[in-house]
C-alpha cells in the first residue's frame, strides 16, 4: 500500500468522476499549482494506483439491450483447468466481467452484455459451454441497474 496524502486523494475522488478533467482544472480544484498536481497525477499512475482511463459506454445504445449474471462450475479445481477457462473467456468479446469467487456453488461469477435472447443463446451454447471444463452454468437476467459505480470510496486519513 501506497502512502497517500489529503491531495492524492482528491486527485483521485476528482479523477474517478472526470477522467477526462484538465490538470488545469484538477489542480484548481485541490489548491495546486499545474505543475506539482501534473507530478503527482504522474507519481499515482506510476506506482499502480491510477491504473487507466476509461470512456463509458451506453450498452443499450449500442443494441445490447440484455445483460446477464452468468455462475460459472468447473469439474475439476487445479490451476491448469482454471488458467484454460481464464484464458478461453478473456477471449470472449461479450463478457465484460469475470471473477472467480467463493462462498457459491460456482467457481466464477461473468457479467455478459447481448443483443437479446437469441444472442445470449448463441454465447451460451456455442462459447461458454463449449469451454473445458465447464460443467454447470447458471444464468440471472438483470431487468434494472439499481447502482452503477465505477469510484472507489477513499477514506480521508
Amino acid at each position: 500500500m501506497v502512502d497517500i496524502d489529503k491531495f492524492d486523494r482528491q486527485i483521485l475522488r476528482l479523477l474517478q468522476v472526470d477522467g477526462r478533467m484538465s490538470n488545469q482544472d484538477l489542480a484548481d480544484a485541490i489548491g495546486l499549482s499545474p505543475s506539482p498536481c501534473l507530478r503527482r497525477v504522474r507519481a499515482l499512475e506510476d506506482a499502480g494506483i491510477i491504473i487507466g482511463y476509461r470512456a463509458l459506454v451506453d450498452a443499450k445504445a449500442l443494441g445490447l439491450s440484455l445483460m446477464a449474471l452468468i455462475h460459472i462450475s468447473m469439474d475439476q479445481h487445479t490451476p491448469e483447468r482454471f488458467d484454460h477457462f481464464e484464458a478461453s473467456i478473456a477471449d470472449i468479446p461479450e463478457v465484460i466481467e469475470c471473477l472467480l469467487i467463493t462462498g457459491q456453488s460456482a467457481d466464477y461469477q461473468l457479467k455478459v452484455a447481448v443483443r437479446d435472447m437469441d444472442a445470449y443463446q448463441e454465447l451460451l451454447l456455442n462459447k461458454i459451454n463449449r469451454i473445458t471444463g465447464v460443467t454447470g452454468v447458471h444464468s440471472s437476467f438483470i431487468l434494472r441497474r439499481v447502482v452503477s459505480k465505477t469510484a472507489l470510496a477513499i477514506a480521508e486519513n
